[in-house]
């Protein structure tokens, strides 16, 4: 109240930080996006699209087309095993698919193919992906894929819609964000790997952008987000530290999966232990992103339950906070891979092989190197967050003095919201 000495507070939600320190937030933030925007230019592909190899399992050309008739039929008996029980017959499919692109359109084509375990069946009115290939009889078709635009169109807009309705401008922020975040990794990241430019590098300068945009985008644009833009970017820097010296110290050498092997064929020069690299870091980013904009909101929650805390207290508060966080995703990151892999740790474990030589086989190791790289930095993320948070907040405290009207700081002059 005036006259009585009290110092006047905005609203929860609406505090106030003095200039001097929004001004230093910025100044970071704006430095690191300046520096990633260099190191986007320096790294800039060549080539805005890099060409497709040829031969290239991915280059294969395909026509569209719906399915109007199917017929099943004995196709063989594959005999009587050693007990002298007769198996049961192998059921093939004959399709005739109408043609809804390409030179053709228009016609029918027969494609073939059978109803074994994990084999694909064909019923009237699925629209497919054909690829056309040269028989001994001439051109034949056969089944590539299902056509699966409209479908995850409509999951794409039910997605949109449950975001927008519940998280309301933010998640009309998110999803901007999602957009925002494909366009860099499309337009840059990708042609910059594939043109074989510094893998450690595009993928800082990568989650860099990402970063300094997106999540001012996702989260507004105040001091909450800034500091936890600045907890992230650290927390980056480490993560890509330790995956450097990681893949050095555990030999790996990124041939572990059957997509690089592909991905040979096309392009030989490319480094396959530099998209190890990317990939710990790009992947990281997502948790990190997760933690950082968690910590500082909690952080600033803390102290507008009660302005007068000490920042000790403040910051031990947000540490408990943070690592109940710790604990419940880093189990999820585990959780989330032996899910992804499942089939492969399945055949692992068919095959008899202990879990050492499961673990350190080339493969594995790539997640496992992965996940402990990532978790690194996620539990870093936790007290760099929670410190710049804290020290963010109690200093908006100590520097407010009382004032003739709510929502000025000292000097008289309006500082940047937190939140």
């Amino acid at each position: 109240m005036d006259g009585h000495g009290h110092t006047h507070l905005a609203p929860a939600g609406r505090r106030r930080v003095p200039r001097r320190v929004a001004l230093a937030l910025g100044t970071a933030v704006g430095a690191a996006l300046v520096i990633a925007l260099i190191g986007m230019i320096v790294l800039w592909p060549p080539h805005a699209k890099v060409p497709t190899a040829a031969g290239y399992a991915g280059s294969t050309p395909t026509v569209d087309g719906t399915v109007v008739l199917t017929r099943l039929y004995d196709c063989a008996y594959p005999g009587a095993p050693l007990g002298g029980a007769q198996q049961t017959p192998v059921r093939c499919e004959t399709s005739q698919v109408r043609l809804t692109s390409g030179p053709d359109r228009g016609n029918l084509a027969s494609v073939d193919t059978n109803t074994g375990a994990g084999s694909t069946v064909l019923h009237t009115g699925d629209r497919v992906v054909l690829a056309p290939t040269t028989g001994p009889n001439g051109q034949v078709f056969e089944f590539f894929d299902f056509q699966r635009h409209e479908s995850l169109l409509v999951l794409a807009l039910v997605f949109a819609v449950v975001v927008v309705a519940v998280g309301r401008w933010r998640g009309l922020g998110a999803i901007a964000g999602l957009v925002i975040t494909w366009v860099v990794l499309a337009r840059f990241a990708f042609p910059a790997l594939l043109e074989d430019r510094s893998a450690l590098g595009v993928a800082l300068v990568t989650s860099a952008l990402i970063v300094c945009v997106v999540l001012f985008v996702a989260h507004g644009v105040n001091a909450r987000t800034a500091t936890a833009v600045l907890g992230t970017l650290a927390s980056l820097a480490l993560v890509g530290a330790l995956a450097v010296a990681a893949v050095h110290l555990t030999h790996l050498t990124g041939v572990g999966s059957e997509d690089v092997t592909f991905l040979q064929v096309g392009i030989a020069h490319i480094s396959l232990d530099g998209l190890l690299l990317a990939g710990m870091i790009i992947g990281s980013l997502g948790v990190l992103n997760d933690v950082t904009v968690t910590q500082a909101a909690a952080v600033w929650e803390i102290h507008e339950a009660n302005p007068t805390r000490e920042a000790r207290s403040v910051y031990r508060a947000g540490m408990r906070v943070g690592r109940d966080h710790i604990a419940s995703t880093i189990y999820t990151l585990i959780l989330a891979y032996a899910g992804a892999a499942l089939p492969l740790l399945l055949l692992f474990d068919l095959g008899g092989r202990g879990f050492t030589s499961v673990v350190s086989g080339e493969t594995i190791a790539e997640e496992v190197v992965r996940t402990l790289v990532g978790s690194i930095g996620l539990v870093a993320s936790v007290p760099l967050t929670t410190a710049l948070a804290t020290l963010i907040v109690t200093a908006a405290g100590r520097d407010r003095a009382p004032s003739p009207a709510p929502g000025r700081d000292a000097g008289g002059e309006e500082g940047t919201p937190l939140s």
